[in-house]
């Protein structure tokens, strides 16, 4: 069957419910009950009972793969794609029995037993006059799942021990602080839960679209851990002579590149690597122009194949330079290093570092990255082992299928792949660009089918300043009435839906909602 029979096949079995525009409840290992891009076959893969494999990325026998670590990853995506995905039919056994009598208490009843939460008691209330609003119900329903879930895994998190042991890691390769910015895609969501490997508390995160960071203000999160080092010694003394490493994360798609790859570059995977290199260029310039005595700053950059999370490590040389040819593919690492022993795989890794170099005709990296490097690329052998052995080697998802926007500062719990599109913005007018991007991808995903875009505004505080909560708290109104003006139609129509929340900066602190209405001066 060629890809159009097969879309074409595809659509007929999965006709569009009216009202709500979407697919029941599915299997487990079924494709997603939110609208997406299907996915096809590309070169090198077959189909396989209806669905893409590729023979090439079969699970391995692999003697570097966290097998333990699999297992608890692949819990943890099921719990939250099934509470995800319970929305839906929950919404339409409501919608179902709206003119029954006892409507508002069954309803509670199926969104508690459902859900885990209840809905709004004015919308429930209000349906008897014309119908019920199920774009609020439904926007209401995606941020509070996101909410629920976010409390349920923050109550488990205790992973301080492995925090601190990538730390002192981080630290043995020579970097005080690690800063990663990946593009705001949401398919990039997991990239340190799933894709490094790396604990969420243990690196700096922040998202852009296309992976282009805001220079100045990561000079100036620069000076602030240069301040502390030299003020308190931590995490490291000013003269240990360790470095601040930024990473920038941009990502492709090997199997429908000219559209799937990064929306912000046109989906050209070199456009996409040249900019986020470009951008790194010019954030170690203005440290080594803008402060004395030899301040410099180590980066990095890395690609990621969101069809199966396998990532590519641009290799510097000795003195950091890097080129958008001079790579690792961990893909045939992984291909190339299954069955080996684990010594000899190991060695496999370094030999790729060194053979990439020497093609691009390039210097090796110093020690403490290429140990860093060496870390990283082990890390990704067992997300890319667990793509093969829980999607087919494949995403059916390929392409975006976010379930909100995130916008302000990311949240730091619950990290998965097509979660949420991000966008870190303080003002609406700086941030524009990443907000028509999502704008753009949830018009396609939600307004399309007649659903609303559910936006999640988040803001941290700091509980050290006086009035910083309250300020947070003023954020978030203003920063929802400025996306409502930008985009007075989809308001006007019912199609934004807007939940604030802010949190205090320390680890561990509790979401706190936000409400549209300012209390006054005594708190009320």
């Amino acid at each position: 069957m060629n890809t159009r029979q097969r879309l074409d096949a595809m659509r007929a079995r999965q006709p569009a419910p009216a009202g709500m525009a979407m697919r029941t409840a599915p299997a487990a290992s079924s494709l997603p009950s939110w609208p997406q891009r299907p996915s096809f076959c590309p070169p090198g893969m077959q189909e396989r009972g209806g669905e893409c494999v590729s023979s090439a990325c079969a699970p391995q026998a692999h003697p570097l793969i966290d097998v333990a670590r699999n297992a608890e990853l692949a819990g943890y995506e099921r719990t939250v794609r099934q509470r995800f995905d319970a929305i839906v039919p929950a919404l339409k056994s409501i919608a179902a029995q709206q003119h029954e009598a006892g409507f508002e208490q069954r309803a509670q009843q199926i969104a508690r037993e459902r859900l885990g939460f209840e809905l709004p008691e004015t919308v429930l209330a209000d349906a008897w006059v014309t119908t019920l609003d199920m774009r609020t119900l439904y926007g209401h329903s995606v941020l509070q799942t996101y909410h629920t879930l976010a409390r349920e895994f923050a109550a488990r998190w205790n992973g301080r021990d492995d925090v601190e042991a990538m730390q002192r890691f981080f630290i043995e390769c020579g970097f005080h602080e690690v800063d990663i910015s990946p593009c705001a895609d949401g398919r990039l969501k997991g990239l340190l839960q799933f894709v490094l490997r790396l604990p969420l508390q243990a690196v700096r995160r922040k998202s852009y679209a296309g992976a282009m960071f805001d220079v100045e203000l990561n000079v100036k999160q620069w000076t602030e851990t240069e301040l502390r080092r030299f003020r308190e010694g931590v995490p490291t003394l000013s003269d240990a002579g360790t470095r601040y490493l930024k990473i920038a994360v941009y990502h492709f798609s090997s199997s429908d590149p000219r559209h799937e790859g990064c929306a912000a570059h046109g989906s050209d995977d070199r456009k996409a690597a040249q900019a986020a290199l470009d951008r790194l260029a010019a954030f170690r310039t203005a440290i080594e122009n803008g402060f004395c005595c030899g301040a410099s700053v180590a980066t990095l950059l890395i690609g990621v194949d969101t069809d199966n999370d396998a990532i590519k490590i641009h290799v510097p040389d000795a003195n950091g330079e890097m080129d958008t040819e001079c790579f690792v593919d961990n893909l045939a690492v992984y291909r190339q290093t299954a069955g080996m022993a684990a010594s000899e795989a190991r060695r496999r890794l370094g030999t790729a570092i060194d053979e990439a170099a020497r093609a691009a005709g390039r210097g090796a990296p110093e020690p403490g990255m290429r140990r860093l490097i060496e870390r990283l690329l082990t890390n990704n052998l067992s997300q890319i082992d667990y793509v093969c052995a829980h999607h087919g080697g494949r995403y059916a998802d390929i392409g975006h299928a976010e379930r909100f926007i995130n916008i302000g500062d990311s949240f730091d719990v619950l990290h998965l792949r097509n979660l949420a599109y991000f966008g870190h913005l303080h003002t609406i007018e700086e941030g524009a660009a990443d907000m028509d991007v999502g704008i753009r991808i949830f018009s396609k995903l939600n307004v399309a089918h007649g659903l609303p875009i559910p936006i999640a505004i988040h803001y941290r505080y700091d509980e050290q300043v006086p009035g910083s909560r309250e300020r947070a708290a003023a954020r978030c109104r203003r920063i929802k009435a400025a996306i409502e003006t930008r985009y007075p139609l989809l308001a006007r129509e019912g199609l934004l839906f807007c939940g604030m929340t802010v949190q205090g900066k320390q680890p561990g602190s509790a979401q706190e909602a936000v409400t549209d209405i300012e209390p006054d001066s005594h708190g009320h």
